[in-house]
């Protein structure tokens, strides 16, 4: 299933974010899913503990190698081979990418030219939609990209808080409601976000 978000929102970082912040994002990232942060945690959070660390090592694959980076944002549509912009609805095959070499990596190019355009004020041509869009499937991804994908969707999102004394860091989304693919006609998504527990006592 594809998440809907690209490699950049997976790290929480801009399409033209230097190499070192790249880095420090995926640490940062990381770090929150390390075992001592997800100890005593249940199944759904180890589930979605598993699948955010493919996420963020498929997208840093792509984000840390400079030539898979400048192939993945010419098939998102954010530079021409000469440099620049390209124009929405171009033809990525000149770069003889192919987006099932990254595994779950090439899922996060299937719909990184609208959100990625639309971070740069691009416009993109958005197909007519003949009903409700099919729910994005948000689990593994943090809070702050899980509001991008469903915002980018037309869904207006409602946290449930799992962790009762969260440390003060970005939440990971484990469930969500209506499930992945169910087509969504109230444009509400709920999910539910997990923190690593603040163990110092207060």
């Amino acid at each position: 299933m594809e998440q809907g978000a690209s490699c950049y929102e997976v790290l929480g970082v801009l399409p033209g974010a230097d190499p070192r912040k790249i880095r420090r994002e995926y640490q940062a990232r990381s770090g929150l899913l390390h075992p001592e942060m997800i100890a005593g945690a249940p199944s759904n959070v180890l589930g979605a503990v598993t699948r955010a660390q493919g996420l963020l090592d498929s997208a840093w694959q792509v984000l840390s190698d400079p030539e898979a980076r400048r192939c993945y944002d010419h098939k998102a549509g954010l530079r021409r081979t000469g440099g620049g912009l390209s124009e929405p609805g171009s033809s990525p095959s000149e770069t003889g990418f192919d987006p099932d070499d990254l595994g779950l990596a090439g899922e996060l190019v299937a719909d990184a030219t609208g959100g990625l355009l639309a971070i740069f004020g691009g416009r993109v041509r958005k197909p007519q939609r003949h009903g409700p869009d099919a729910v994005p499937d948000v689990r593994g991804l943090f809070s702050s990209t899980c509001r991008d994908v469903a915002h980018r969707h037309g869904l207006e999102i409602t946290i449930v808080r799992l962790t009762e004394r969260p440390m003060p860091v970005e939440g990971l989304v484990v469930s969500q409601d209506p499930a992945p693919g169910t087509r969504c006609r109230g444009g509400q998504l709920t999910v539910q976000v997990w923190h690593p527990p603040n163990r110092c006592p207060s």
